[in-house]
């Protein structure tokens, strides 16, 4: 038995000793920017051995992140500015010896702007393996996203796939799709899937040819696409005579660019984060004339309307002014607002640090202040991506790429980091409140309907009085919505719901939000159990430990479990090519308790005799940024 014992034991040793001499390839990189640097350093994760980096020169003195990386890790770095002299099929004679110097067994192409001469792409023992961001052979060229969203395609993806002569036509390696959300745009098809699933598919292609079991399935022509390169801001201008959702697909193929634009009294203006109407009712507010469009678009709260030539409408949130400064499109034609300074914290002060550390690295630029502009001093969209990417990985915050947009001088990025991890990226919320002075406290009531986030007067003017139950005493005059209120409170938490923050951000986010939430009821629990006391009829000290108390302790329970419901996953045959499997998915469903104040925390559309309860609950929620649903 012992022998036996031994003998196993060298057998696992050696082979796992020969699986590692197998994964490991000689990969020349040919590409750039954040994708390209990223499968570099997976790759070298991996084990693989990259013997040469292939990018492009520096701009403007600054080099690209993935020309960055590799030197950091003493590798050869190549930076030519072409590959090949104009009218000539071959490689330059003096590029093409230091690429074969490099001696790789495989070219790995992530994200490669520059043409690549055929003697370079089939000199490896292995060729050369491409990156694409279609579903091959639909969207063959370099402007795959736009066309795959302007052509309104329920699923995108990506093609990994072996290098030709021909127009992203050779054989598939493997590929990955996903569903195409009805909203989606360039940027979050691209940092949602083709960005993250697109380097882990790059690296996998390359251990599927280190063990020889990579495919090369040839192309069908049937259902093949050529599209024309989509980068030129020309190219974008939108024909306003189409249907909607043909007006819709066009905005967000172009978004963020090259950008879908039309003129606006004679100034050019981009439209971005386009959504398609479900109501045919137009929604109150101030007309705006767009050059070429038959009815004027209507800007309201919710950003600005536009109608197609089928009477339907959609809402576009962002729009791009001529002097390059994007703002929200419900602020169009409004003066700018004056921007009050903050006061940071000395945990915000250190977060201000690592934003100019970020900014310097992105930039090449030891100086940074508040009046650094991101795109002025010489960012693109790419850098875009990156600086969201660091942002998170360094100081734990996540925002929106339209956010950057939105705040490209490091004085306004900063503030709004900083509001953003205050929780909700909000401004300085203020609300009406009715106070008393009771158990030797000041208790705030808020006294208006919370509609859309805000606090806001009735429609209808009226209020009510509501009444403490114990001694039949007025406590206050509160809104007293009418079926037009419930009418906006519906629209605004189906918005929400279906597009809103909260079902967009990652379970931990969202889990870090109910724990704050958690936290801001306790430091407030005796004012929340008196108001209950007053408002509800509660005993204090039940109202206190119970309905409060209970109400922390829950909400701290399932914070933690925000992150942790994913499914199970359990084979059920070993049938081949792919074992067959079950799938169970857990979801939350339907409102907890009977407690009177626990009950406030989901949406309420009406209720009784505990309004002030709902009002204040609300209150915590926007404060915390919980109210985000």
């Amino acid at each position: 038995m012992l022998s036996a014992h031994r003998i196993l034991q060298n057998s696992r040793r050696t082979f796992q000793t020969s699986a590692k001499i197998m994964a490991s390839l000689r990969v020349a990189i040919i590409g750039q920017s954040q994708f390209g640097m990223e499968v570099y350093k997976n790759l070298r994760a991996k084990g693989h051995e990259i013997v040469g980096v292939f990018t492009i020169p520096d701009v403007k003195g600054k080099p690209d992140i993935l020309a960055t990386e590799a030197e950091k890790d003493g590798l050869q770095v190549f930076k030519f500015k072409r590959w090949r002299n104009k009218g000539e099929k071959n490689t330059i004679a003096e590029v093409f010896e230091k690429y074969k110097s490099c001696d790789a067994e495989l070219n790995v192409m992530p994200f490669c702007s520059q043409f690549i001469p055929m003697d370079v792409i089939d000199f490896p023992k292995h060729g050369s393996i491409i990156y694409h961001p279609s579903i091959l052979p639909r969207h063959r060229g370099a402007s795959a996203i736009n066309w795959t969203l302007m052509e309104g395609d329920k699923q995108g993806g990506f093609t990994v796939f072996w290098a030709d002569d021909g127009l992203d036509t050779g054989p598939i390696l493997l590929q990955k799709s996903v569903d195409i959300d009805p909203n989606e745009t360039v940027d979050t098809l691209y940092n949602r899937f083709l960005y993250p699933e697109g380097i882990k598919g790059m690296v996998e292609a390359v251990d599927l040819i280190s063990d020889g079991k990579a495919p090369r399935i040839v192309q069908p022509e049937e259902g093949a696409t050529y599209d024309k390169i989509w980068k030129k801001k020309e190219v974008a201008k939108i024909h306003w005579d189409q249907p909607a959702e043909k007006l819709h697909n066009f905005i967000r193929g172009n978004d963020k660019l090259p950008g879908a634009w039309s003129n606006i009294d004679g100034e050019q203006v981009t439209f971005y984060s386009s959504s398609l109407e479900e109501s045919s009712s137009p929604p109150d507010g101030s007309s705006v004339v767009v050059e070429g469009l038959e009815k004027p678009a209507i800007v309201h709260s919710g950003g600005m309307t536009l109608v197609g030539n089928d009477g339907k409408m959609l809402t576009v949130k962002a729009l791009g002014l001529a002097s390059g400064k994007m703002i929200p499109a419900a602020k169009f034609g409004q003066a700018a607002d004056e921007s009050e300074a903050l006061e940071l914290s000395e945990e915000e002060k250190e977060i201000e640090e690592k934003l100019k550390l970020i900014w310097a690295g992105i930039l090449s630029n030891p100086d940074i202040d508040n009046s650094t502009d991101f795109f002025g001093a010489g960012a693109g969209s790419m850098d875009v991506a990156r600086l969201v990417e660091e942002l998170k990985e360094k100081c734990s915050i996540s925002v929106e790429t339209e956010e950057v947009y939105m705040n490209t001088g490091f004085g306004d990025f900063v503030k709004m980091v900083v509001l953003t991890s205050r929780g909700g990226g909000q401004e300085e919320f203020k609300v009406d409140t009715i106070n008393l002075d009771i158990n030797n406290m000041e208790i705030r009531m808020p006294h208006q309907a919370f509609i859309n986030g805000n606090f806001v007067d009735s429609t209808s003017e009226k209020t009510f009085k509501t009444i403490n139950p114990h001694d039949e005493s007025v406590l206050g005059e509160i809104t007293f919505c009418s079926t037009n209120d419930v009418d906006l409170a519906v629209a605004a938490a189906k918005d929400a719901y279906e597009k809103g923050p909260w079902g967009r951000m990652n379970a931990r986010d969202r889990g870090s939000l109910m724990y704050r939430l958690a936290e801001m009821m306790e430091e407030h629990k005796e004012e929340l159990a008196t108001i209950e006391s007053l408002d509800a009829g509660a005993v204090y000290t039940l109202a206190l430990k119970t309905h409060v108390g209970m109400s922390i302790d829950t909400f701290r329970y399932y914070a933690g479990w925000c992150d942790k419901i994913q499914g199970t996953t359990i084979p059920i045959n070993h049938s081949r090519p792919s074992k067959n499997l079950t799938y169970t998915k857990r979801e939350p469903y339907g409102q907890p308790w009977l407690l009177s104040f626990p009950e406030k925390d989901h949406g309420t559309l009406l209720n009784g005799c505990t309004s002030f309860s709902v009002q204040v609950t609300e209150r915590l929620k926007k404060e915390v940024g919980t109210s985000v649903l």
